[in-house]
């Protein structure tokens, strides 16, 4: 298949073993009922192979709806996708899975990562000094202005340790807006901005950044933050412009196989049309910003 035959949403790559491992949110099941995840493995960010299911909803597992963001990492001889799952009777939350391969099968492991009084999607893993930590979205269901979030793992990476840190606020952004359709999609009264799609990594200027989405004055777009400290809990200092301004967003940042920094996010984000895109990274003075 072709990059612009792919339908997914909250594109991930993967590179391990000189192949890339794309995962994503199926489009067609993301806005209801939803039973797996799936992944393709290609030689180059144009042709791959595949869907290759890696997870299918076990019998009797919990998560019905709400399959998205599937992220994997390969640790300690295996393979980790953690991602959010959602059913009717509980808050939406942060899982991982575990598979000895990154084309699966994935399966449960270890504990919900968020807590369970919290609305949590997005995880993200990253280590400081060997330490994991997981980036979230702490979701303006429950607060109107949602959050960026971190807290720390388990070194076998089956649960979290010690309660959730703050990272920051949406509003923290110069170019986030309130969403227009906070009280008639989720009944929420006043200004409401959204986070989600949190990524932490080392730009080639050596700085620890962000990328992360909200809504901009041209919609679904992605901003970036750098910590101050080089450190994971910052503080976190907003870039002015977002990186990808307009009806865009949840992206990722990887090193292609000739060690290029690489974004990827997914466009349009229209319902049933979204792709994922590559683009380039360059660092200078003034943060980051894609190549033409």
């Amino acid at each position: 298949m072709k990059t612009t035959e792919l339908n997914i949403r909250d594109p991930f790559v993967l590179v391990h073993g000189g192949k890339y491992y794309l995962y994503g949110t199926r489009s067609a099941t993301c806005w209801g009922p939803a039973d797996g995840f799936d992944c393709y493995v290609g030689g180059d960010l144009e042709n791959w192979e595949g869907p290759i299911e890696i997870f299918h909803r076990p019998h009797g597992f919990f998560a019905d709806r709400e399959y998205w963001a599937p992220e994997c990492v390969a640790y300690n001889g295996a393979f980790y996708l953690f991602s959010t799952f959602g059913a009717g009777n509980r808050k939406q939350g942060v899982y991982v899975l575990k598979s000895a391969s990154p084309t699966g099968p994935f399966l449960p492991f270890g504990e919900r990562l968020t807590p369970e009084d919290w609305n949590c999607i997005d995880g993200s893993v990253c280590f400081e000094d060997g330490i994991p930590y997981l980036s979230f979205s702490h979701s303006l269901l429950d607060i109107p202005d949602g959050e960026i979030c971190a807290v720390r793992l388990s070194p076998d990476l089956s649960r979290a340790e010690g309660r959730p840190f703050k990272l920051f606020s949406a509003s923290e952004a110069p170019w986030a807006r309130p969403v227009p359709f906070a009280r008639a999609e989720f009944g929420i009264e006043g200004d409401a901005y959204f986070t989600d799609g949190p990524y932490i990594f080392t730009a080639d200027d050596g700085k620890l950044y962000m990328t992360w989405s909200s809504w901009s004055d041209h919609g679904y777009a992605v901003g970036a933050a750098r910590s101050e400290s080089g450190a994971i809990r910052g503080p976190w200092k907003q870039l002015k412009e977002p990186l990808y301004p307009e009806n865009g967003g949840h992206g990722m940042m990887f090193r292609d196989l000739d060690g290029r920094l690489i974004f990827t996010l997914h466009y349009p984000n229209d319902k049933y049309l979204e792709r994922p895109v590559f683009r380039q990274v360059l660092a200078d003075k003034s943060g980051l910003r894609l190549a033409e």
